[in-house]
């Protein structure tokens, strides 16, 4: 079940949000007409998002009914699409993985490690994103491997990392590349030993950005687009970034909200007025790299439009992925390994028997009495427009 809200339906949200609108919204005002004129560029995967994202929470996706206990009154809220690309839908799901990833982290020092791409080989990343997404992670993936193998920097190739896919930048621009959550240390190649990294330092990011070039062309040779990226990259620089994060429970906070959305929330939106082309004027408030004064940029809503698709995943494409002792599947026993780490570190290790509790997804209060309500069953459009309950 997707996570219910009180948003009043979108005809009176249209009506009485004008000057703070919605993603919703916009795709409602002029998706119609977006579609229409780019239909034949437009992938399976982005028109689905389309027809999702206009219909959340209007109540054509039908209604959850709830029933307060206190005053025994019920209510049929519109349902939400429960698309990941949907900034409405599944917060809770990101509270869950958060909490997840936290109860994971390792009592040593953790790295933030970025990789991304020229801007000139961005344009073929936008045409092939399947392969090229999956070549990042790989070739980001081996990189880390083999400079962490080095008895220089770590002295194993046992690693365990999670690493975020995000295709945006401050504005909404096409700017792929991979985030990595990585503990300062591995595991030896046997298994019985915590090798530490320094704790200021991991790999060297020069080395990782030829080796991170080398590799994704590697990773690109079977699907023929090799070529290509080599001739657009020409003898730019590809970037790594490497920044130490503490324990790493601020980058993860910070990765988070990302997971179960794309790149804008509604609380950036600022407006959305007619234009003198009938298009439309979308403003939204984004920050410059460096810079923590927020800006505000108006571009027309077939614009934003075209900027919010560009981010649509691959149908079933994984955003989140885990390696080495990272990965679930992974037979470790992470109480074992939390311990031994401790000792190689010559920390005070407290064992939590038992785990805080997984995030709930929340209740709704009642808009008569404020008491919660208890979800009861889910009810189609047709049926909320004859059953005796509250939808307003």
């Amino acid at each position: 079940m997707c996570e219910a809200s009180l948003c009043p339906p979108a005809a009176k949200a249209d009506s009485t949000a004008a000057e703070r609108p919605t993603i919703g919204q916009i795709f409602r005002r002029y998706g119609p007409a977006f579609r229409a004129k780019y239909a034949g560029r437009l992938s399976r995967e982005q028109l689905r998002v389309m027809d999702r994202l206009e219909r959340c929470r209007t109540g054509e996706l039908g209604y959850a009914l709830y029933r307060c206990e206190a005053c025994g009154s019920q209510h049929a809220m519109p349902q939400s699409c429960g698309n990941r690309h949907c900034p409405q839908c599944q917060g809770h799901k990101a509270k869950q993985w958060l909490q997840t990833q936290l109860d994971r982290l390792l009592p040593c020092a953790y790295f933030l490690i970025t990789f991304t791409l020229p801007q000139e080989v961005r344009r073929i990343v936008r045409a092939h994103r399947r392969q090229c997404y999956r070549a990042m992670f790989q070739a980001a993936a081996a990189t880390l491997r083999e400079l962490a193998s080095n008895p220089k920097f770590v002295g194993s190739s046992r690693l365990g990392f999670s690493g975020v896919l995000h295709t945006w930048g401050r504005s909404l621009n096409f700017h792929p590349h991979v985030h990595f959550i990585v503990p300062g240390g591995a595991l030896s190649e046997d298994g019985q030993q915590w090798l530490p990294s320094r704790a200021d330092f991991f790999v060297p990011v020069k080395a990782a950005s030829a080796l991170y070039r080398a590799k994704f062309l590697d990773c690109l040779a079977d699907s023929g687009l090799a070529d290509q990226v080599r001739q657009a990259a020409g003898d730019k620089s590809w970037i790594v970034h490497c920044k130490a994060v503490g324990d790493g429970r601020h980058a993860l906070r910070y990765l988070a909200p990302y997971v179960y959305r794309v790149a804008i929330s509604n609380r950036r939106l600022i407006r959305c007025e007619p234009g003198p082309d009938g298009l439309g004027r979308v403003t939204f408030t984004y920050r410059k790299s460096g810079s923590r004064r927020w800006r505000a940029m108006t571009v027309t809503a077939e614009e934003f439009l075209r900027r919010f698709l560009q981010h649509v995943l691959p149908r079933g494409f994984q955003k989140v992925r885990h390696f080495g002792f990272a990965h679930p599947r992974q037979q470790i026993d992470r109480d074992r390994l939390k311990m031994l780490v401790t000792v190689t570190l010559n920390l005070v290790y407290v064992l939590e028997v038992t785990p805080p509790p997984t995030p709930s997804p929340p209740r709704p209060p009642c808009p008569r009495c404020g008491a919660e309500l208890t979800y009861v069953g889910f009810l189609s459009a047709r049926e909320a427009g004859i059953a005796d309950v509250d939808t307003s």
